[in-house]
Protein backbone atom coordinates (compact mmCIF):
# COMPACT_ATOMS: atom_id res chain seq x y z
CA UNK A 1 0.00 0.00 0.00
CA UNK A 2 2.72 2.71 0.89
CA UNK A 3 4.70 1.65 -1.97
CA UNK A 4 2.07 2.21 -4.25
CA UNK A 5 1.40 5.89 -2.66
CA UNK A 6 5.06 6.31 -3.46
CA UNK A 7 4.43 5.50 -7.38
CA UNK A 8 1.51 7.29 -7.63
CA UNK A 9 3.08 10.67 -5.91
CA UNK A 10 6.88 10.64 -7.71
CA UNK A 11 6.44 14.14 -8.93
CA UNK A 12 6.18 15.26 -5.25
CA UNK A 13 8.73 12.95 -3.74
CA UNK A 14 11.31 14.19 -6.49
CA UNK A 15 10.30 18.16 -5.55
CA UNK A 16 10.73 17.79 -1.98
CA UNK A 17 13.84 16.12 -2.74
CA UNK A 18 14.84 18.75 -4.66
CA UNK A 19 13.74 21.47 -2.27
CA UNK A 20 15.67 19.53 0.45
CA UNK A 21 19.10 19.73 -1.47
CA UNK A 22 18.61 23.08 -2.36
CA UNK A 23 18.01 24.10 1.23
CA UNK A 24 21.09 21.99 2.12
CA UNK A 25 23.21 23.96 0.33
CA UNK A 26 21.76 27.16 1.36
CA UNK A 27 22.45 26.39 4.69
CA UNK A 28 26.18 25.43 3.75
CA UNK A 29 26.26 28.58 2.31
CA UNK A 30 23.97 30.74 4.72
CA UNK A 31 25.33 29.83 8.29
CA UNK A 32 28.89 30.79 8.10
CA UNK A 33 28.52 34.18 6.53
CA UNK A 34 25.42 34.98 9.14
CA UNK A 35 27.88 33.70 12.44
CA UNK A 36 30.79 36.05 10.51
CA UNK A 37 28.14 39.07 11.04
CA UNK A 38 27.56 38.68 14.52
CA UNK A 39 29.17 41.29 16.60
CA UNK A 40 31.88 39.67 18.71
CA UNK A 41 30.01 41.41 22.00
CA UNK A 42 26.46 40.30 20.90
CA UNK A 43 26.44 37.57 23.58
CA UNK A 44 27.61 39.47 26.70
CA UNK A 45 24.67 42.11 26.00
CA UNK A 46 21.92 42.07 29.08
CA UNK A 47 19.69 41.77 26.30
CA UNK A 48 18.99 42.36 22.73
CA UNK A 49 19.58 45.13 20.90
CA UNK A 50 16.33 47.19 18.97
CA UNK A 51 16.49 46.40 15.22
CA UNK A 52 17.91 49.56 13.09
CA UNK A 53 14.74 50.23 11.18
CA UNK A 54 12.80 50.16 14.16
CA UNK A 55 13.53 53.62 15.57
CA UNK A 56 13.92 55.62 12.45
CA UNK A 57 11.18 54.12 10.19
CA UNK A 58 8.78 52.12 11.98
CA UNK A 59 6.52 50.88 9.05
CA UNK A 60 9.73 49.58 7.29
CA UNK A 61 11.18 47.72 10.71
CA UNK A 62 7.33 46.01 10.93
CA UNK A 63 7.61 44.91 7.72
CA UNK A 64 11.36 43.61 7.90
CA UNK A 65 10.03 42.08 11.19
CA UNK A 66 7.03 40.47 9.61
CA UNK A 67 9.16 39.13 6.69
CA UNK A 68 11.76 37.68 9.04
CA UNK A 69 9.60 36.03 10.64
CA UNK A 70 7.80 35.01 7.63
CA UNK A 71 10.93 33.36 6.48
CA UNK A 72 11.82 31.75 9.69
CA UNK A 73 8.32 29.91 9.93
CA UNK A 74 8.67 28.37 6.20
CA UNK A 75 12.07 27.56 7.05
CA UNK A 76 11.10 25.66 10.44
CA UNK A 77 8.51 23.80 8.12
CA UNK A 78 10.96 22.96 6.03
CA UNK A 79 13.56 21.79 8.31
CA UNK A 80 10.25 19.35 10.38
CA UNK A 81 9.95 17.91 6.72
CA UNK A 82 13.61 17.36 6.71
CA UNK A 83 13.47 15.26 9.45
CA UNK A 84 11.66 12.67 7.62
CA UNK A 85 13.30 13.87 4.20
CA UNK A 86 16.81 13.97 2.80
CA UNK A 87 18.15 17.13 4.50
CA UNK A 88 19.42 18.66 7.07
CA UNK A 89 16.58 19.29 9.01
CA UNK A 90 18.14 20.02 12.71
CA UNK A 91 20.15 22.52 11.25
CA UNK A 92 17.33 23.98 9.01
CA UNK A 93 14.99 24.35 12.59
CA UNK A 94 17.97 25.82 14.55
CA UNK A 95 18.35 28.58 11.94
CA UNK A 96 14.75 29.17 11.87
CA UNK A 97 14.84 29.90 15.34
CA UNK A 98 17.40 32.40 14.69
CA UNK A 99 14.73 34.40 12.60
CA UNK A 100 11.80 33.62 14.62
CA UNK A 101 10.46 36.42 17.41
CA UNK A 102 9.16 34.47 20.08
CA UNK A 103 9.29 34.79 24.24
CA UNK A 104 12.90 33.52 25.77
CA UNK A 105 14.76 33.66 22.42
CA UNK A 106 17.41 35.74 23.61
CA UNK A 107 18.42 33.18 26.49
CA UNK A 108 17.85 30.08 24.58
CA UNK A 109 20.74 31.42 22.22
CA UNK A 110 23.07 32.32 24.78
CA UNK A 111 22.18 28.84 26.12
CA UNK A 112 23.14 27.16 23.10
CA UNK A 113 26.10 29.62 22.70
CA UNK A 114 27.25 28.89 26.15
CA UNK A 115 27.82 25.07 24.89
CA UNK A 116 31.69 24.52 24.71
CA UNK A 117 31.29 22.53 21.65
CA UNK A 118 28.85 25.24 19.82
CA UNK A 119 31.29 28.14 21.03
CA UNK A 120 34.33 26.36 19.66
CA UNK A 121 32.40 25.85 16.30
CA UNK A 122 31.26 29.09 15.91
CA UNK A 123 34.65 30.99 17.04
CA UNK A 124 36.21 28.18 14.35
CA UNK A 125 33.84 29.50 11.91
CA UNK A 126 34.77 33.19 12.75
CA UNK A 127 38.60 32.75 12.59
CA UNK A 128 38.19 31.14 8.84
CA UNK A 129 36.22 34.49 8.05
CA UNK A 130 38.79 36.62 9.25
CA UNK A 131 36.55 38.37 12.23
CA UNK A 132 37.16 38.66 15.91
CA UNK A 133 36.08 35.81 18.10
CA UNK A 134 32.39 35.99 19.86
CA UNK A 135 33.28 37.23 23.91
CA UNK A 136 31.85 34.34 25.91
CA UNK A 137 28.71 34.70 27.43
CA UNK A 138 28.80 34.99 31.26
CA UNK A 139 25.30 34.69 33.39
Amino acid sequence: MLVRWFERHETLLWALGGVSLLMFVATLVAVPFVIARIPSDYFTRPRRQRYLLQGRYPLLGVLALILKNLLGLILLLAGIAMLVLPGQGLLTILISLTLLNFPGKYRLERWVVERPAVFRSINWIRRRWGVPELEFPSL
